[in-house]
Order: structure tokens, then sequence, then C-alpha cells
């Protein structure tokens, strides 16, 4: 004899549920996943990545949760990020919008920059000329310099190499006072250095508090460049950047 089936429907919702609730535990506390929409990070992430933010990597604050509830203040198992790394945090002035950037400036650094040359603690960032640079995806189509920088080490933590991008050494963000960042705030800047608002707009984004970091970005698992809209299914593997797939942000 069979037995009667019940409570199907019941089944189904708490399977829902379920699913829902191990969801969001893992993007709180394991890995959330984020889009890039603007071009303030080319050449590092272009617009169209996909990619990991580990929210593991500085501990958990309440903007590590959906919506950001107002349940806790400061950092639990809280750790500073390294200088270099690039970070979600939510921007200080509404504590609610997403920017990514790289933490340039740790706190009690001073930060400068100089003729479009970065300066941490009074001492001249090294850069390299790599080479010439065309940016896509993220406005008029442009030629620029890429340089390789390398960023000190604090700590006793070895330097940090990384790509940035000039257009010019001579734009609103290429001659700045020197700031002094504040204890538990972090120095974000965009590596598309004349095209980011990043921590040097003091009125804008400024310092950032490290209660409002998110996450550090991991790896990117998935990109495309834009040239195939929704419903053109058949240019689809077209308009996906292969090699960017699981590639390490750096």
């Amino acid at each position: 004899m069979l037995k009667k089936k019940t409570g199907g429907w019941l089944e189904s919702a708490k399977t829902i549920i379920y699913a829902g609730l191990i969801a969001i535990g893992i993007r709180t506390v394991a890995f959330e996943p984020f889009n890039i929409p603007s071009g303030s990070m080319i050449p590092t992430l272009l617009v169209g990545d996909y990619l990991f933010v580990s929210k593991f990597s500085y501990g958990y604050s309440r903007h590590s949760m959906p919506f950001s509830p107002n349940l806790f203040e400061g950092r639990i198992f809280g750790s500073l990020p390294r200088r270099g790394d690039v970070a979600v945090f939510k921007l200080p002035r509404d504590g609610a919008t997403d920017y990514i950037k790289r933490i340039i400036g740790l706190p009690g650094d001073r930060i400068q920059v100089r003729n479009g040359i970065l300066h941490i603690n009074g001492q001249a960032v090294q850069r390299e000329l790599l080479g010439p640079y065309t940016v896509e995806g993220d406005g008029p189509r442009i030629t620029v310099r890429r340089y390789l920088e390398t960023l000190p080490g604090a700590d006793g933590q070895p330097p940090v190499s990384h790509q940035i991008l000039e257009s010019t050494d001579d734009g609103p963000f290429d001659n700045t006072p020197e700031f002094r960042v504040p204890a538990g705030h972090v120095f974000a800047m965009g590596d598309n250095r004349d095209n980011s608002l990043d921590s040097r707009a003091m009125n804008a984004v400024g310092f950032v508090p490290i209660e409002n970091l998110v996450g550090r970005a991991e790896f990117i698992f998935f990109s495309v460049d834009g040239s195939a809209s929704w419903w053109e299914v058949w240019a689809w593997p077209f308009a996906v950047r292969w090699t960017r797939i699981f590639s390490a942000v750096r």
C-alpha cells in the first residue's frame, strides 16, 4: 500500500527557506560576489568583471551582513588590511554604496601625490613605465600610460607591485596636500589614477573607517566585455573574456 504523500508544498517552502539561509550565511561569513560597473580600477579590474570578495579577511562588522543592520559597532575578529590589498568598502558618507579600491595608506601613514607620483611617509613610491595602454569599455576609447608601481611593505611585509594608469601627471588629483591617515581608518585609491573618485577627494570619499571594510577581492569568476546584448545568444561566447576567468586579483 502506498503511503499518502502530505505536506508537499510545505516541504518545498522549507527547502527554499533553508537554501536562502545557507546562501545568506555563506555571503555573510565566507564569500560575496560583486561586479565592476566602472573603470576606476583599470587595468587591474575591467568593466564587466565579476569577482568574489572574502568576508573573513578583515573580520566582521555590521557591513558584513545584508543591508548593514546596526547590531553592533566595530569589528569581530578584526585585522588590518595589507597595504596594496584591493578591498570593497561602504562609502563613508552614506554607509551603503559599495566601492572597490586599492588600500594605499594604513593608520598613521602620511599620503601625498606630487606631480602624479605617490608619496608614502615622505618617500616617493617607485613606478616603472611599461608603455601605452588603450582604455576601452569606460567611455571614449583613449590611450594612456601604464606603470608598474611598487608599494612599500608595512610591518615587515614584502613590497607589493601592481599596475596603474596615468593620462597626465598634472590632473586634479596629481598634486594633493599631505593626508595623515587617522587611527581606525585607511586611505584608498583607484589604479586608474586620473579616473577615480577615492580618498583624495575628502568631501566625497575621504578616509575609510575600518568598520566600513566589507572584504578583500580574491579572484575573478566571470568577465564579459559588453559587446553582446542579453538577447544575442549567438554572440555570448565571443563577449566572454575567457582568459580572465579564475584569475587572482592582485
